[in-house]
């Protein structure tokens, strides 16, 4: 009875992860289609919030990957944000509206960027860092109010090229074709975000957040993993600047301050902070509750955006992905707590 029990459980849990995986395949399919009809099934202004969120996504991304993975709680990754936003301003000025190359380009900068300003950062931890990393992005965001001759100051740089996908092919002019464009890259730099993080590469970082002192003991060089992490959130950000180009052709201080950071944060926390779809999710309903709920009452996007975030501390302290996680695992206890069920279904 008791062999039969066991045997009962197991088959209970492997029915509860097939299912969960299911489900989430179902849910990444109805997510994909969506977003893929939003162009025709949405009016202009839309379209162009769905742009902004998932460019405030990739923000987003390198701010989960930091604090949630690398346990290093950041408020600075508007810094790479704003180098690969100028950067990729820079170059279509030139007459260079290549779109791969502004990725790139954009993304080289600013993991450039973070490898000279990441040692100093990842040698803290705890209070310490978000200090730091808020005191890089606003002496970014400073370097950006004063080099009027690179960013045009506090007017920003106005009036800049639209981006070609590749070299003859048509300019991105119109807000579907710009959408794509962005959906497609965001959708590309997630992924292997995601990949690298399920890979031996993430349960190294992720050793390094729960038990630094026994990974250092292992004889693991904690520093070096958390700066190559460090790195590679800089190249996230970098491409999500170079994205903000192409869907609004301007840049100001603005759009790299204080406030960005805070919100990107928001989003990790609203999302949860170990999710890549978490923090994209995160963002989408940051950009929609400022703009698209506040366009309805004026003046009170700062209210809603605090009543989200209250709402989310209370009802998701684990964020959305840490709801999904526990439904996960209460259809899990009800499975093992009824094996006869199980065992009917398997059969």
């Amino acid at each position: 009875m008791k062999r039969e029990s066991v045997i009962s459980g197991t088959t209970a849990e492997r029915l509860a992860d097939r299912t969960g995986r299911t489900l989430r395949i179902g849910a990444a399919v109805v997510v994909a289609v969506l977003l893929c009809a939003v162009p025709s099934q949405t009016d202009v202004y839309t379209t162009f919030l769905a742009t902004q969120a998932l460019v405030f996504g990739l923000l987003a991304v390198g701010v989960g990957v930091l604090t949630g993975h690398a346990g290093l709680a950041t408020m600075g990754q508007v810094a790479p944000y704003a180098v690969g936003a100028y950067t990729t301003a820079w170059l279509t000025r030139q007459d260079i509206t290549n779109g791969l190359v502004h990725l790139a380009v954009a993304a080289l900068a600013a993991a450039l960027f973070s490898a000279i300003t990441g040692p100093v950062v990842i040698r803290a931890r705890g209070v310490v860092v978000i200090m730091l990393t808020l005191a890089v992005g606003e002496l970014t965001a400073t370097a950006a109010n004063q080099w009027k001759s690179f960013t045009g100051g506090t007017d920003g740089l106005a009036g800049i090229p639209a981006t070609r996908v590749l070299p003859g092919t048509p300019e991105l002019l119109n807000e579907d074709q710009v959408y794509v464009y962005v959906l497609v890259v965001t959708a590309v730099v997630a992924g292997v975000t995601a990949l690298v993080l399920r890979s031996p590469a993430g349960l190294l970082l992720a050793g390094c957040r729960e038990n630094e002192a026994r990974m250092r003991a292992a004889g693991h060089p904690v520093d070096r993993y958390l700066l190559i992490a460090y790195i590679g959130a800089g190249a996230i950000g970098g491409i999500g600047g170079a994205l903000l180009i192409t869907y609004q052709r301007y840049v100001s201080p603005e759009d790299v301050g204080f406030d960005v950071s805070a919100l990107a944060l928001l989003a990790v926390v609203i999302g949860g902070v170990r999710s890549i779809t978490g923090a994209l999710a995160g963002a989408a309903l940051i950009v929609f509750t400022r703009d698209w709920l506040g366009g309805w009452w004026p003046g009170h996007a700062p209210l809603f955006l605090g009543l989200l975030f209250l709402v989310a501390v209370y009802v998701l302290p684990d964020g959305a992905a840490g709801f999904a996680g526990r439904a996960r695992a209460f259809g899990r206890g009800i499975r093992s707590r009824n094996p006869d069920a199980a065992k009917s279904e398997a059969a």
